[in-house]
């Protein structure tokens, strides 16, 4: 199988690559991180790379690019660190809003692919446990063809600065039952409360309550859930690639101090003991480098497949995150864990990403129940 990228994939890795390094400095991240972890010019600079119509069709303003090249772009913004929540919203909300038959639908994918408008998913709840169709939010016809959505969602990205929210909101059956699932479109306005904080990794999320809100329907009951799906794993596929980027520029910042930092009157990168632990770091990058390409390349299979596909990858990811992250910081010693060095902010975003569209454990438990293999022993 060919992994080599086309000219033109190359090239947006350039360009991503050159907008972080001249545009996106640790310094200047430092800056958004103080000001709330969200910079409306930073977002601007994505928005005229082309960047925010990736995903979007040349119908709906966008630039009509696949899955590759959105795993290009997400490995070079990992490399940076980039707190705008790029993937919730060109990646995850963008395609939500591109399958909608709803008019108002295209007017908002065009403000996110020009880089006016602002819409992320709102899907958490407090007592799903990263079930989706574990949905209480509830929305009701207002017999005039809209509808009123009421309920709550949870660690919203960047949900104090967003203009709209995609909302799953139960129509219909039990609390577990995915067919009565549909997505709305709530503005901002709407919404009861909006609460911003900021999160372990620098970036920001917020806390929303509906109560009555106007809302638009995207996705119809029946056809809600599974779209929900596709979109979640799009972002597992995105932040899998961002954390391929990350860990990619954490393992070469801790080669570089290995080969810097001396003790004894020689490098410490000498030492065999440490030659083996950085080199099963590698080994672990590695691992997840391919599980990201696996689930790039299987985000067009039939859902069961995907779904599948997937979750094996995050959990692949989770292992490597957390070893590569914990490893380079213990190979760094007591500077790693001091906030004026980058590699500590690599670590705290890693951790928070396999936090991030179910933990380890989750999708390990998703991956036994989809197993249906038997390799003969039962057959």
């Amino acid at each position: 199988m060919d992994f080599d990228f086309t000219e033109d994939q190359q090239s947006l890795r350039d360009a991503v690559a050159r907008w972080v390094e001249k545009g996106y400095g640790f310094e200047r991240r430092a800056g958004i991180v103080k000001a709330g972890g969200f910079s409306r010019e930073a977002w601007t600079g994505i928005a005229e790379l082309g960047l925010t119509g990736l995903a979007l069709p040349e119908s709906h303003g966008g630039m009509g690019m696949g899955a590759i090249e959105a795993m290009v772009v997400m490995e070079e913004l990992g490399r940076g660190l980039v707190l705008e929540p790029y993937a919730a919203v060109a990646l995850v909300a963008a395609p939500l809003l591109a399958v909608s038959g709803a008019p108002q639908a295209v007017g908002w994918a065009q403000g996110i692919a020009d880089g006016s408008k602002l819409v992320v998913l709102a899907h958490q709840e407090r007592s799903a446990r990263y079930r989706l169709a574990h949905c209480q939010t509830s929305a009701v016809s207002d017999g005039s063809g809209g509808w009123r959505v009421s309920g709550a969602k949870s660690i919203v990205p960047a949900g104090a600065h967003a203009d709209a929210f995609i909302v799953p909101a139960r129509v219909s059956g039990a609390v577990d039952d995915p067919e009565g699932i549909a997505l709305f479109l709530v503005e901002r306005g709407a919404a009861a409360s909006v609460r911003g904080y900021p999160t372990q990794d620098g970036a920001c999320a917020a806390e929303l309550a509906f109560d009555g809100a106007a809302a638009v329907e995207l996705v119809p009951a029946g056809e809600g859930h599974a779209a929900l799906e596709a979109a979640i794993d799009r972002g597992i596929a995105a932040l899998a690639a961002e954390a391929v980027g990350a860990m990619d520029r954490l393992v070469a910042m801790t080669i570089d101090y290995m080969n810097t930092r001396k003790q004894f009157g020689v490098a410490i990168g000498t030492f065999q003991a440490l030659r083996h632990r950085i080199a099963d770091v590698k080994m672990q990058l590695e691992l997840a480098r391919s599980m990201s390409y696996y689930a790039t390349l299987k985000l067009a299979e039939a859902p069961a497949q995907r779904r599948r596909a997937l979750s094996q990858a995050k959990v692949q990811l989770g292992n490597s995150m957390r070893i590569v992250g914990q490893q380079c910081v213990q190979l760094h010693g007591g500077i790693g864990v001091t906030d004026e060095y980058a590699g500590s902010h690599y670590f705290k975003r890693l951790t928070v990403m396999e936090l991030s569209f179910g933990d380890t454990l989750h999708h390990l438990g998703e991956v036994s129940a989809r197993m249906q293999d038997s390799a003969g022993v039962f057959a």
